[in-house]
């Protein structure tokens, strides 16, 4: 199995487990800490990260509910997965160690692009209003 199915087999183990409440909250307790592993592979992907934490944060203090819970449940499991210290290729490795991470991320945009866009533009006229 190449790392491809890998990281697949590994999303859809994320995207089909139900999430929790405790889940939504260890993403907002740790949003900085998952902001801090950005780096390396995954820094194509910070305003996406920062993006998708908005989201969760948004979602959880009830602003934002217009979102499936398919969406969530990716969103969360994909955050949760770049802030676990053990994963596919472990992050201390150096140049790699955030692949894993950042095809994790990348799979859970490709899926739920669409929702977080929404929600970008919702998050962007909150501003203006």
């Amino acid at each position: 199995m190449d790392i491809n199915e890998k990281v697949a087999e590994v999303f859809d183990n994320i995207k089909d487990r139900p999430y929790s409440e405790s889940d939504i909250e260890e993403v907002v307790q740790n949003a900085n800490d998952i902001l801090s592993k950005v780096t390396g592979a995954l820094t194509r992907f910070k305003e996406d990260i920062s993006g998708m934490i908005s989201l969760v944060k948004d979602y959880k203090n009830g602003s934002y509910r217009e979102v499936p819970t398919k969406t969530i449940v990716a969103v969360v499991g994909a955050l949760l997965y770049v802030l676990a210290p053990i994963d596919l290729i472990p992050d201390f490795i150096p140049v790699v160690g955030q692949l894993d991470d950042a095809a994790v991320v990348g799979l859970c945009l490709k899926l739920v692009d669409a929702d977080i866009q929404k929600y970008l533009a919702w998050k962007k006229s909150q501003q203006t209003s």
